[in-house]
Parts: structure tokens; sequence; C-alpha cells
């Protein structure tokens, strides 16, 4: 399997470092993507040392690979995906690289998974989500759960991430399942 990552400008770069974390960990192969908008968030919330920017395409890159649907890639995840991201996929607004490999996830009827994060959320997001959601995307809001009692950041960011593979169809142990011990 292959997975292209996207990391865009909303709160929450943590989440995507540590499902970059997860995929490296399975041996699973990735290519990754950065809005200008995310770098900065990234240096602010966590610095810029916790990724590899080289590895990333710039949002600018159009001619990068997978903007083409005769490039193979089994998945995309958008994480954070910022709420102007979301409004520019459902309207079919492909202006960079990350709303225009999003584009083609959804025309050739790959799977695309975006974890929202924002709060509260306004009727606009919600009718962006649900015509999302209508057109086979897996609307995944960054929402870590307590049953299993999260003793850190991390158990939350890794509960998240699990969530997320979980929605790739990706075997994995991030996080204690419900009526487990």
């Amino acid at each position: 399997m292959k997975v292209l990552v996207a990391i865009t400008g909303a709160s929450g770069v943590a989440y995507a470092l540590r499902f970059l974390e997860a995929l490296e960990e399975l041996n699973i192969s990735y290519e990754c993507v950065i809005s200008d908008a995310a770098k900065k968030i990234l240096k602010h919330e966590v610095g810029d040392a916790k990724l590899d920017l080289e590895r990333c395409y710039s949002e600018h890159e159009i001619e990068a690979p997978f903007s083409s649907g005769s490039f193979r890639v089994d998945a995309m995840v958008i994480i954070p995906c910022s709420m102007k991201t979301l409004a520019a996929i459902a309207s079919g607004y492909a202006s960079n690289l990350i709303t225009r490999s999003a584009d083609v996830m959804l025309k050739e009827r790959r799977r695309l998974v975006l974890v929202p994060r924002e709060t509260p959320l306004n009727a606009i997001h919600l009718e962006n989500m649900l015509k999302l959601a209508r057109l086979g995307a897996v609307i995944l809001p960054a929402m870590p759960a307590f049953y299993h009692r999260p003793k850190s950041i991390d158990d939350m960011l890794s509960f998240i991430a699990g969530k997320v593979l979980d929605a790739l169809g990706i075997q994995n142990n991030l996080y204690a399942r419900w009526g487990g011990e």
C-alpha cells in the first residue's frame, strides 16, 4: 500500500507527525505534501525539526506524480485538514497540490480520509463534510476517546493515528480497543 499524507494549516500537526511515525513503524510506503500554512503551524506547535521537510512536497509542486490519476496511490489522508482545504475539495476547487490530489482520489474512487481539526463547527463546515462523505470520503475528526484511559498526549495522538489506520484497513495496535483488557 502507498499512502499520500497531506498536512494543512489547521492546528494539530502533532496528529500528522504521529501518523507518519506509525506508517514508518508499520513499514507502509508514503508520500508527503505540506501547505505553507502548515509549515508555520509546525514551527509554532512543535518545531520543524520533528518533520523532514525535505521529504515533503510543497503545495505548489503541482507537477508531483500523484497529481495525476495515472500515478498509483492507494489512499490519501489529510491530517490535520483545515476548513479551507475541506471547502476547496467539496467545491472541486483544485488550486494546489493538496486539493488537486484529493480531487484525483475522489474521481478515481480511491480512499480519501479527512481529519478536520476545528471547533466549533458552523453549518457550512458540516455541509461540506456531508457533501464529501456522500462522495465517498471518510470524515474522521480529531476527537480522541477516553475509554482507553490515555495517560499522555502521545496516547491521544496514537488513538487518532490508529483510527486513521483503521479507516485505511491497516492492522495496528496503537490504542486499546473497546472490550479489551
